[in-house]
């Protein structure tokens, strides 16, 4: 699709401060997979889109390991990498992990080292050594924005450190979804906080990252999927959430697609965009059925921006490409 010249600009002359006065267009750039040994292509064209929030969608680094004086050195490289470290200086980072910064492929619950590697991965974004985070299990989190023509929250979710076993699966896919109300994603204490944040928020824009998708069902990799009953309760969950219009964000696969449906009694439609290759892409894809995809599926390098226009509910959803390139768009308007 082509860009929205009208809402480009608006990234260049609104989207330069989170606290800015007159700000109509909070602009929120993410994405996920990114492999510290790789070329970073992207900092310097995501830092001159002066973006509101930066935000990881998981595999931040590609760690894969027990050790963690290896993972700690692995955090440092990518810490280092002179673009991403002048982005960090200029825009706030927000951020959850997923299985290979986590520490291990398609790991959960059980991973012997998550609290190890929770104390690494809070190092890389610099939460402070006094920060409740730091005792928290699970790296889970919020932040609300607040403008002066209305406030947008992102709620960070985390995959990993409470996602129960996972069902092997059969024709040739690595998992199929459990029997339902077998096992969680996010466990009690995650969901409790959830349904706290979601239920309480008065934000124009909600904003939920999961590291994994949330809509795809058919695909036998992780998703929310794989847990049914997960994924009808955080649906009654917005549901139930009728002071904010919730958008999802989701990593972890390799391409980047646009996902969506619709709730029965919800006003607005439900949108998981993934984003997900900033430095190694699925380049082989061919196809695979997404019943609630729309648009294309991008399978090069990209990232993503999210324009929230706070005075017109409007959101553009971007895949960009190298040098900022609008590699696909989608527009929705909230009620």
């Amino acid at each position: 699709m082509k860009s929205n010249k009208f809402t480009t600009l608006l990234i260049f002359t609104l989207g330069v401060s989170f606290t800015s006065f007159c700000q109509e267009t909070f602009t929120i750039a993410f994405g996920s997979c990114n492999n510290q040994k790789l070329n970073n292509p992207f900092w310097e064209d995501i830092l001159s889109l002066q973006p509101d929030v930066w935000v990881w969608g998981g595999d931040n680094i590609y760690a894969d390991t027990n050790n963690m004086r290896k993972m700690e050195r692995m955090y440092k490289t990518q810490k280092n990498v002179k673009s991403y470290k002048k982005l960090t200086t200029k825009i706030p980072i927000l951020a959850t992990w997923d299985d290979h910064d986590y520490g291990k492929n398609d790991a959960g619950v059980e991973f012997k080292m998550k609290n190890e590697s929770q104390q690494l991965f809070l190092d890389f974004l610099d939460v402070p050594k006094n920060s409740p985070r730091r005792k928290q299990q699970g790296v889970y989190h919020s932040k609300t924005f607040k403008t002066s023509n209305g406030n947008i929250k992102v709620i960070v979710l985390d995959t990993r450190y409470f996602r129960t076993s996972l069902t092997k699966g059969t024709n040739g896919q690595r998992f199929q979804p459990n029997k339902y109300n077998e096992g969680t994603i996010l466990g009690k204490t995650q969901w409790k906080w959830l349904t706290s944040e979601l239920t309480n928020s008065t934000a124009i824009f909600t904003i939920v990252v999961s590291s994994i998708q949330i809509l795809p069902k058919e695909h036998g990799f992780e998703k929310w999927a794989n847990f049914p009953h997960e994924v009808d309760k955080l649906f009654s969950l917005i549901k139930k959430s009728t002071n904010t219009n919730v958008i999802l964000l989701s990593g972890d696969r390799h391409i980047s697609e646009f996902s969506k449906t619709n709730i029965n009694g919800l006003k607005y439609p439900i949108i998981d965009f993934t984003s997900s290759g900033l430095t190694h892409a699925y380049s082989s894809f061919s196809s695979e059925e997404n019943n609630f995809r729309i648009g294309n599926v991008v399978n090069s390098l990209s990232y993503g921006t999210l324009l929230l226009d706070l005075k017109t509910k409007k959101a553009t959803f971007q895949m960009r490409g190298k040098n900022k390139s609008i590699l696909q768009e989608i527009n929705q308007i909230y009620p």
